[in-house]
């Protein structure tokens, strides 16, 4: 069991957690050149790095822990590392397939000192690093190519050789929780897990799993086809900490779904959604208060045991959903440890 196994499903007894909110929206506050993404270390490299954020984790340390102290401050419980894309595969976009363990390792690092320093401060609200993991931009259900469907552009087992690299490098930079985020291809998520649960065995630890997929229209389904339900049950065969929904929609559009979840799963239900939908310029335009005021059907309706924001959120809307689940109970499960 990780150190802070105990704590964290103590913390979940008892009150709502709160996740925090988008780091992309945050970072491009900053105005990153191309010579900001490069550094000192990275000036030479012959590809263009502006937009990989997380080697900002490299070059820019004190902007990503600046954005991790804000939405501690705000009042998160849970902050996520800055590794979205911190996959051999994702990197492949930029030719940094030989950094991962180190972007990982260091991004987990750099989220554990703030939220430690934030613990003891206050240790009756202790703080935990969510290490990101996310999909890639491969997807092993469906063929790329609509003259062949048959055709695959990543396999399972380049999927799960990849998340385990990424997985073990967070766990040791100090990651209380692993964080399988924005599913839209529930067979990546499989290959994941998968990885994950082969390091459970070799090292013989409990490691808290979330488990946040997407919805990606008012279908109701994720781009690889599953409503909901299906995709619960795909994933319940292993013992999670919280299965949940994040991203593409606004907070009330997420509402039937995490209605599903919350009737028919064992495990704690997270939810982060968007600030609404993004407008025509691809802003998004949920106020902190309209957002806070969307959720608080969740919370009234007992849905959720994590809440937080994905795309558009900031530090005001995580206080705002901060000051608003304070005053609720969390939904309630049979989870023993």
């Amino acid at each position: 069991m990780l150190q802070n196994t105990r704590k964290l499903y103590d913390q979940l007894s008892s009150r709502i957690l709160v996740l925090d909110g988008a780091m992309g929206t945050m970072l491009q506050r900053y105005q990153f050149t191309e010579e900001d993404y490069r550094g000192e270390r990275f000036k030479n490299w012959e590809h263009p790095l502006k937009g990989n954020n997380d080697l900002l984790s490299l070059t820019q340390p004190r902007a990503i822990e600046e954005v991790h102290r804000k939405y501690l401050e705000a009042g998160a419980d849970i902050i996520e590392t800055n590794t979205f894309s911190g996959t051999t595969i994702a990197m492949a976009d930029y030719h940094m397939e030989e950094l991962v363990s180190e972007l990982n390792f260091e991004s987990a690092k750099i989220a554990r000192k703030v939220c430690d320093e934030f613990t003891a401060k206050n240790p009756d609200k202790p703080r935990f690093v969510a290490g990101s993991i996310g999909p890639t931009n491969k997807t092993a259900s469906l063929s790329p190519d609509v003259n062949d469907p048959g055709f695959r552009a990543i396999t399972f087992d380049e999927l799960r050789i990849a998340y385990k690299q990424q997985a073990e490098a967070l766990l040791d930079g100090g990651a209380d929780i692993l964080l399988v985020e924005t599913i839209f291809d529930t067979l990546n998520a499989k290959a994941a897990l998968f990885a994950i649960d082969e390091i459970q065995e070799e090292r013989n630890i409990q490691i808290p799993i979330m488990v946040s997929g997407t919805i990606t229209d008012a279908s109701g389904r994720t781009l690889s086809g599953q409503t909901a339900e299906a995709f619960l049950i795909s994933i319940s065969h292993l013992n999670l900490l919280s299965v949940g929904f994040n991203c593409a929609l606004g907070a009330k559009q997420l509402t039937p779904y995490l209605e599903t979840l919350s009737t028919h799963s064992e495990f704690y239900v997270s939810a982060y959604p968007n600030a609404g939908l993004p407008n025509a310029f691809g802003q998004y335009d949920e106020t902190p208060e309209f957002m806070a005021e969307q959720i608080r059907e969740y919370v009234e309706k007992g849905l959720v045991n994590i809440i937080g924001g994905c795309c558009g959120t900031t530090p005001p809307h995580i206080k705002a959903i901060a000051d608003l689940v304070k005053d609720f109970k969390p939904r309630k499960i049979n989870a023993t440890l």
